[in-house]
């Protein structure tokens, strides 16, 4: 199983980044998706995920209106526009699959993990 995060920068306050994720070794299409950060000395956070079919998506209450999460089942790619950065989505952000119920998915519930990828919004 893999899990491979990319698109990770240094971006200034109000700009944009697109992550992805790119998954192999399981039945993409059965998991939901998601992501989480974690900044310097703070704990892993929840900041989005989309059920299986694409159609739910959930946000974390500051990134509600300013990021977007997508997947491509086809591509088994999964994607997160974040605009309007601010200094405090500075964090590494992972990628993540969970067969729980994505809109209350809890860090142990994580069935698989991807390596991070730096997000640094400063001027």
């Amino acid at each position: 199983v893999q899990l491979q995060a990319s698109g990770g920068g240094l971006v200034q306050p109000g700009g944009s980044l697109r992550l992805s994720c790119v998954a192999s070794g399981f039945t993409f299409s059965q998991y939901s998706m998601g992501w989480f950060r974690q900044a310097p000395g703070k704990e892993r956070e929840f900041v989005a995920s989309i059920n299986t079919g694409g159609g739910g998506r959930y946000y974390e209450g500051p990134v509600r209106g300013r990021f977007f999460i997508s997947r491509d089942n086809a591509e088994n790619t999964m994607w997160l526009q974040m605009n309007g950065l601010r200094d405090e989505d500075t964090a590494v952000y992972y990628c993540a699959a969970t067969s729980a119920d994505p809109r209350w998915w809890q860090i142990e519930e994580t069935d698989y993990w991807g390596q991070g990828t730096q997000v640094t919004v400063s001027s």
